[in-house]
């Protein structure tokens, strides 16, 4: 039987991310598609702030050449995304067919097997690994693993084969997507009539995206597309305008559905992106929170299975992501009332309008729906940096001039001192194999003496004004020191 170290399931932007991120850690790992080749689809249009963030700390975010816009939305309602403290702030228009095209040619970069046309039928775990049962273009196989990592979709196989509870709501509202090519349409953004709601807005090369939503009409059960003529259908009962001239590329429908499973990992089995958690995709959120997903468990499962972890780290995965999922739970079933509603709810559209030009509203919008204010809990201390993103801040270091960022790119943990402190690094001197120790100065951190960040970015620990030793937090995030 072949054996590797980490079985992902799915090849989409979350499972390619994943599986790149675990062989920067050094870990072997086997990506199994079930479909022979991509959509080709874009469901996804944009990338927010925190994504491209983590995006750039890999170096893949020049490669994108997505358009970099501050305009964004809550229930459609407009905000301003400039406000946030990034390099990056704001909303990159790019479909997801490229996303997907740049993060498998990292993934290839960095060595990752994908196998596509080969489907996860069956599995079981045992004490010291997975074995799955896979369908092949040859027959069937299977591969064990110490790890299996469900990134197969809102219908993740996966989750159901490992027995995850995934508690939530049925859809109440359908939409159709289309991508048409040949119709003119006007540029709007969910505009509420009476019958429903439709969006249009040009994608280039003479491509309209039309969305659809009809009030009052159940969600269908499907098991295939919706045919055009469908689309055709209810944009005419809905706007009274006819696109049966277009030519659709593809045709879609999803629902308002919100699930999210009770736990991200039992046993040997973990869960990412939409196998672990379905929303309606208001405000862009839905890719860009499975990235982050992967971002956070993709070091900690490579520094485990490599042995330089010891497991329990595994469980901070859930810890720390479980909530952020159910926020944006939250956040978009708040928005799916504004966006399901039909005019009679125009005077709260207009109130929340006002509202939101706010600054202090717009920044707490903004900074929800782009990932940029999330705090783990990674230990005592109070300091403002403690367990939050590390922004983009220029650092003078022996070699020159770099960034916290560009510091990010080999993956492992950086200790900024930022003191000259001889006694500091010699602290860390145990965990050198995984940590690099970068003495820097930085205007743009007075006040600080040192700042320990973990792979993925998010401050562990921070001097002066902390409540742990730094041995605690190296031990914590990095295992035991190396012997001597």
């Amino acid at each position: 039987m072949a054996t590797t170290q980490v079985i992902v399931a799915g090849a989409g932007p979350v499972g390619l991310t994943l599986a790149a991120e675990l062989r920067l850690a050094g870990a072997e790992v086997v990506v199994l598609e079930r479909l022979a080749e991509p959509t080709g689809q874009s469901r996804a249009l944009g990338m927010h702030t925190r994504t491209l963030e983590v995006l750039d700390q890999r170096g893949v975010f020049d490669r994108l050449g997505g358009q970099l816009g501050t305009w964004g939305h809550f229930g459609a309602i407009s905000l301003d995304f400039g406000v946030l403290d990034s390099h990056v702030a704001g909303q990159m228009l790019i479909p997801q067919v490229r996303t997907e095209r740049v993060l498998g040619e990292w993934a290839e970069e960095l060595g990752v097997p994908v196998r596509r046309g080969h489907e996860v039928v069956g599995m079981t775990q045992d004490a010291d690994g997975v074995e799955v049962e896979v369908a092949g273009p040859e027959g069937s196989y299977r591969l064990r693993a110490a790890y299996l990592v469900g990134c197969d979709g809102g219908r993740s196989t996966v989750r159901k084969l490992a027995g995850f509870d995934f508690p939530g709501t049925d859809a109440t509202t359908e939409y159709l997507m289309a991508d048409v090519e040949g119709i003119d349409l006007p540029a709007r953004f969910s505009q509420p009539l009476e019958r429903g709601g439709i969006s249009s807005f040009p994608l280039g090369d003479g491509v309209v995206r039309v969305l659809l939503a009809e009030w009052g009409a159940p969600p269908r059960r499907r098991t295939e597309p919706p045919a055009f003529a469908e689309v055709v259908e209810r944009a005419a009962r809905i706007s009274g305008e006819d696109i049966s001239a277009g030519t659709p590329r593809w045709v879609t429908a999803f629902g308002d559905a919100c699930r999210q499973a009770s736990e991200y990992r039992r046993g040997r089995v973990l869960l990412a992106g939409d196998a672990a958690h379905i929303h309606l995709p208001a405000g862009g959120q839905g890719l860009n929170l499975g990235v982050q997903d992967a971002v956070n468990l993709g070091w900690k499962l490579g520094a485990v299975v490599t042995g330089r972890a010891p497991e329990e780290l595994l469980d901070t995965y859930h810890s720390e992501r479980h909530p952020v999922g159910a926020e944006v739970l939250f956040n978009t079933r708040a928005q799916s009332l504004l966006l399901n509603t039909g005019p009679e709810a125009d005077p709260l559209r207009s109130m929340l309008a006002r509202i939101f030009q706010m600054a202090e509203v717009n920044r707490y919008l903004t900074g929800l729906i782009s990932a940029v204010d999330i705090r783990y809990e990674v230990g005592a201390g109070e300091h403002s940096l403690l367990g939050r993103r590390m922004p983009h801040r220029v650092l003078s270091t022996e070699d020159g001039e770099t960034t916290t960022t560009r510091l990010l790119r080999t993956a492992r943990g950086v200790l900024l001192d930022l003191a000259d402190d001889a006694g500091l690094r010699a602290a860390a001197a145990g965990w050198s194999d995984r940590v690099d120790v970068v003495r820097a100065s930085s205007a743009e951190l007075a006040g600080v003496d040192a700042v320990l960040l973990r792979p993925d970015g998010y401050v562990a620990w921070v001097a002066p004004d902390t409540g742990e030793a730094l041995d605690a937090a190296l031990r914590r995030w990095f295992g035991a020191p190396r012997a001597h």
